[in-house]
């Protein structure tokens, strides 16, 4: 009990020292509104890409495994694709016929082709070459119309389904279905309309809303095979299942491939988690640089608090003396002071978190995603109370100390 009431104490004369210095204490707290208000943009803005691209990426199945001719994160320089040749249909097809155990195995290859409608043209669009079990490794479906079917691909029929974007601006509020655009030269009818999915180019990805699917075959009949590559996505049994499964596609790909024991693949294996991993490592280098940045303002608001703490401590001086006469303690002392710079700091804090939701919906309407979320409220909370204490303990510490006969006489 007397140790809250002491805290009580403490907490009160720190808070009329600030009453009696209003000027002197916003001034101080300005130094920690803009250290707080840095280290938080800096976290929102990396909280923001972070759930951006874990959005981006949500239509990419967890127990997916991709074949392609290359590795998605490349390790040094000295990777040489010469030795690789490029995976084809013929190699999805007997991977298919002899991989039992997988739920599907979907080949897609793409280009980027001029799409058109009336008058209205985009450029650069991402043609994606597919079949039905799309569906089936990938966690995206058409928000109307319908998906391509067995036989479309089986006919190659001239048919595609559009992204989200593509359809805004080709086609605006207007039904696209059954309706006729071009693919380059050709002619495509709209058979559906793929949910909105949103873009991860920010972090150099494809904008999943500005694809066109056709069936594979078509793409060929259109496009042409010479010298393409393609990609198989490749359906597990299970998720439990991944680590025995990729053995066996790796088995049956060098079989297919006829490697023998001692050469090395001429493939890759490829995974969510391979890119989930390798972007949080670069982002969390981005964010440690950031945050070390951003702290050099916190720093100089925590110079600015001490600085005014070392004169509030000579100014009371007097006062200090005479708490100590009549019996109070030094860790009283020391709290009353720590309390005050806390204090300061935590005022400083609410503020800049205030501040910095401003800053952050400017930045996610104007720049790229950011959202604040409460861990970083309770993280900025922490650091302001703890920038505080550190900048308030050597003042606190002197006055503590301070002899109560020199400071009665202090004048």
């Amino acid at each position: 009990m007397r140790f809250i009431r002491e805290f009580l104490e403490s907490l009160r004369i720190a808070f009329d020292a600030l009453r009696a210095n209003k000027a002197r204490g916003l001034l101080t707290t300005l130094g920690i509104v803009i250290g707080i208000v840095a280290v938080v943009t800096t976290m929102t803005a990396a909280n923001g890409l972070a759930n951006a691209f874990r959005e981006s990426i949500s239509a990419i199945g967890t127990d997916v495994l991709y074949v392609s001719r290359s590795p998605w994160v490349q390790m040094g320089r000295n990777f040489d694709l010469r030795n690789r040749p490029n995976l084809n249909l013929k190699e999805s097809e007997k991977l298919s016929a002899k991989l039992v155990s997988a739920q599907a195995v979907n080949p897609t290859t793409g280009t980027n082709r001029q799409v058109k409608f009336q008058s209205k043209t985009i450029e650069d669009v991402n043609i994606v070459g597919t079949t039905d079990r799309q569906m089936m490794v990938s966690n995206s479906v058409p928000e109307y119309g319908r998906f391509l079917t067995a036989f479309d691909v089986q006919s190659r029929k001239n048919v595609c389904v559009i992204g989200h974007e593509v359809k805004n601006r080709l086609f605006g509020s207007a039904n696209p279905i059954n309706q006729d655009m071009r693919i380059g030269r050709r002619r495509f009818r709209v058979v559906g309309v793929m949910e909105k999915q949103g873009t991860a180019s920010f972090f150099g990805g494809p904008n999943f809303d500005m694809q066109v699917f056709v069936p594979v075959t078509s793409f060929v009949k259109a496009f042409g095979s010479t010298n393409r590559n393609f990609n198989f996505a490749v359906k597990a049994p299970s998720q439990e299942a991944m680590a025995d499964f990729e053995y066996e596609l790796v088995g049956e790909m060098r079989k297919i491939r006829r490697l023998k024991p001692a050469e090395k693949d001429n493939f890759s294996i490829n995974q969510m988690n391979t890119l989930l991993d390798a972007y949080n490592n670069v982002m969390g280098v981005i964010v440690m640089v950031g945050l070390l940045i951003t702290s050099v303002s916190l720093f100089v608001g925590g110079i600015g608090v001490m600085n005014i703490m070392f004169v509030s401590v000579t100014e009371r001086t007097r006062e200090i003396g005479i708490r100590k006469a009549i019996g109070a303690r030094r860790r009283t002392i020391l709290a009353q002071f720590l309390f005050e710079a806390s204090t300061i700091c935590l005022i400083g804090g609410l503020v800049a978190i205030l501040l910095s939701m401003g800053v952050t919906a400017l930045i996610n309407n104007l720049l790229m995603p950011a959202s604040i979320s409460m861990p970083i409220v309770v993280v900025a909370l922490a650091v302001a109370a703890g920038t505080g204490i550190l900048a308030g303990l050597i003042p606190a510490i002197k006055a503590s100390r301070l002899n109560p006969i020199e400071a009665l006489r202090y004048e």
